[in-house]
């Protein structure tokens, strides 16, 4: 932390958390003699409340931290070594403009971006970034790697990521929260539902682990990875033998009843309890529960008469879809509200993503008319292991020559890591890295640059927890040299001869086209934020963004395209039980004190946090003669990582915890878990599968 100058002028600036959370806080710095000396939540906006989160609390700390690369830096030693010289900025931005040219002169389609939500701003996001690389003709990223299973999933049942309004889950009197562990990664939910359970409601966490969250709700039903599909059948097939249905929700306002009724009818809960690896009466108590909410219920339940126990509401988050059958695992769960008509409160439905509420101007931002009628090849983040290794092809096109990254750090984050670094590590990949730390990724760059924090830039974001639209205005001035994403690529676009009058767009211009005159850029400057205007029950009569109106059950979108129109249970492509060899499912859920690979290089949080570690049943290791705390070597044909092992009730029987995603160089070999994990690819969304993993631990 720099020195602070005593009785100094003291000021506080508003700004957004812009890190991959769906709760999108609004931040107060505190300045004082143009140091931050304080990041708090602010107070003034519902949704924050005034808290933050462990991490982002110690934003300066991470601002400030003195191994923040501040001018720009060229690689003298091999790649993957780590050893840097600094240089000008305009040596950098020289040399990296004159090799881009050359190898664009060939096919631009050899240079390819990487990135994704290290900052979820789009402003020093896709803004000019896109522009860039629009101009250039290079190749296209599919941006796949967190959410776009489920995301596609929800465009095809409800017609866009959208959902309930997060405030009222406080109203609800059932929360069945799948996939989350809310505590530690949504963490403003929580207190909603916690406000919901103070007044009497039920919380059910659906999750292979014993979550923070689990700890914490009444139920916890321990499903195995990649079942959930299964679940949500055999949910519906008790629904429907019990007569637990709003039979007039369902003519209304749905599109495909009868088919899913037959489908989901062969999932009785013996079927399901064996493919889910639980009980039976587990998937019995919570379809009683659920179909204690239906909107028009009058029956008997568990013997009493009553009306209805009140709105029932789903709080989903991702962990659910990161294994193949990940899209369809979410339409079927995004359609129980409808078999009960939760919709019809406003304290009912089904949240994964608030963001398809934004109505963000992405073509005046990124502006894809730059390509003028050209159509780059598009790779897949996810699988980038492979495709760095690639020769050119008729198939492929060109092998990919040079790399720009930002906003990301694919060496520690992506699957298969293995192959990922012998991608980056080609000597002839010309690698540029924009960042603040020599990350696992930087350490493999020709040039880092260096780039500013969310305390040094404009920005403006969306959420996809909340419907409220930040700005995040700058609360001091850039660090050394470091500069915003947005200035080095109209640095790097104005090298490159790119001419036209949108690279001269500053940024508060970016923060004013972002939403256009959807939302009024004179409340963002004046208070921060701006909600949007939202129904409160916005499907209580249907009016679903979908192609006929309804929650649609069969998507004739899907089958358009080759797929089944109705929603089934996929099985992983490494199912539970499914090999001798590797008998031991892992998932790798975040550390409670990081967020993705951010943060690891904080020295509190990583404190808090110890060391890389594994999750395991004490059941598992005594098969294995393994002793809590010891070191243990898990592997599988694609790698191995070795860490400590936690024996805890967190981990059920058969499935183990790599918790992530520390960077590479502070793991025992100089790995992490996504030295095990795949480059397969989701049902929808072609998203990875970084939670249908099979692995074998064994003492080290």
């Amino acid at each position: 932390m720099p020195h602070r100058t005593p009785n100094a002028d003291t000021i506080q600036v508003t700004g957004a958390c812009p890190h991959d959370c769906p709760d999108t806080c609004s931040l107060l710095t505190t300045v004082e003699n143009g140091i931050a000396i304080k990041v708090q939540g602010n107070p003034d906006h519902p949704h924050t409340a005034g808290s933050l989160c462990t991490k982002v609390s110690r934003y300066t700390e991470r601002t400030y931290h003195p191994d923040r690369i501040l001018q720009p830096m060229k690689r003298v030693g091999p790649k993957g070594s780590g050893q840097f010289e600094s240089v000008s900025w305009d040596a950098a931005l020289d040399d990296i403009a004159t090799r881009l040219k050359a190898i664009a002169a060939q096919d631009p389609q050899a240079i390819l971006p990487y990135s994704y939500a290290g900052t979820m701003g789009l402003v020093q996001g896709e803004s000019m970034a896109g522009r860039f690389f629009h101009k250039l003709g290079a190749s296209l990223l599919e941006r796949t790697i967190c959410a776009s299973a489920g995301g596609v999933g929800l465009v095809h049942t409800l017609g866009a990521k959208v959902g309930m309004r997060v405030e009222f889950f406080a109203e609800s009197r059932l929360i069945i929260i799948w996939g989350s562990n809310s505590i530690t990664s949504n963490l403003h939910f929580w207190r909603y539902a916690n406000e919901a359970k103070r007044a009497g409601a039920k919380l059910i966490c659906i999750d292979p682990r014993k979550s923070e969250t689990a700890d914490k709700c009444h139920e916890h039903i321990a499903l195995l990875p990649g079942t959930d599909g299964a679940l949500a059948l055999s949910l519906m097939q008790q629904l429907i033998k019990h007569d637990w249905l709003d039979h007039d929700y369902l003519a209304r306002y749905t599109l495909g009843w009868e088919q899913l009724r037959e489908r989901a009818l062969e999932w009785p809960p013996e079927r399901a309890a064996a493919v889910c690896g639980i009980e039976v009466a587990q998937i019995e108590a919570l379809a009683r529960d659920y179909g204690a909410c239906v909107a028009t219920h009058t029956e008997a339940v568990d013997g009493v008469a009553t009306s209805s126990r009140g709105p029932a509401a789903i709080r989903m988050n991702y962990g659910l879809q990161r294994v193949r059958g990940g899209g369809n695992a979410v339409r079927l769960i995004a359609m129980l509200p409808a078999l009960i008509g939760a919709w019809r409160h406003r304290a009912g439905g089904v949240l994964l993503s608030s963001s398809g509420a934004f109505p963000v101007q992405r073509a005046e931002l990124e502006r894809p008319d730059l390509l003028a009628g050209r159509a780059p090849r598009t790779i897949n983040m996810a699988t980038i292991g492979n495709d760095l290794l690639r020769e050119a092809s008729p198939e492929f096109g060109p092998k990919v020559q040079a790399l720009i990254v930002y906003n990301s750090n694919p060496v520690a984050i992506a699957p298969d890591s293995a192959k990922v670094v012998a991608g980056f590590a080609r000597e002839d990949l010309f690698t540029v890295v924009l960042e603040h730390f020599q990350t696992d990724t930087a350490d493999y760059a020709d040039y880092i640059l260096p780039a500013t924090t969310q305390l040094e830039h404009w920005d403006v974001h969306l959420s996809y927890g909340h419907t409220d639209v930040l700005l995040n205005r700058p609360a001091i001035a850039p660090l050394g040299q470091a500069q915003p994403n947005t200035l080095i690529f109209r640095e790097l676009a104005a090298r490159m001869g790119f001419t036209d009058a949108c690279f001269a767009d500053t940024d508060e211009a970016l923060c004013r086209m972002a939403y256009g005159d959807k939302v009024d850029f004179n409340v963002l400057l004046d208070q921060g934020f701006v909600t949007l205007p939202t129904s409160d029950a916005p499907f209580a009569q249907g009016n679903f963004p979908t192609p006929s109106g309804k929650c649609e059950f069969f998507s004739q979108r899907l089958a358009d395209q080759g797929l089944d129109g109705l929603p089934d249970h996929v099985p992983n492509h490494e199912p539970a039980h499914s090999s001798q060899a590797y008998p031991l499912a892992m998932i790798s859920p975040p550390a409670r004190n990081f967020l993705n690979s951010s943060f690891v290089n904080v020295a509190s949080l990583r404190a808090s946090e110890g060391e890389p570690l594994l999750e395991m049943h004490p059941l598992d290791a005594a098969a294995r003669q393994i002793q809590d705390g010891s070191v243990v070597r898990v592997f599988n044909a694609r790698g191995e990582h070795r860490c400590r092992v936690s024996l805890n009730q967190r981990a059920r029987v058969g499935v183990v915890h790599g918790l992530g995603v520390w960077w590479r160089k502070f793991g025992l070999d100089g790995t992490n878990v996504n030295q095990l994990t795949s480059q397969a690819l989701t049902d929808l969304g072609h998203a990875p599968t970084f939670y249908d993993c099979l692995v074998e631990v064994q003492a080290a």
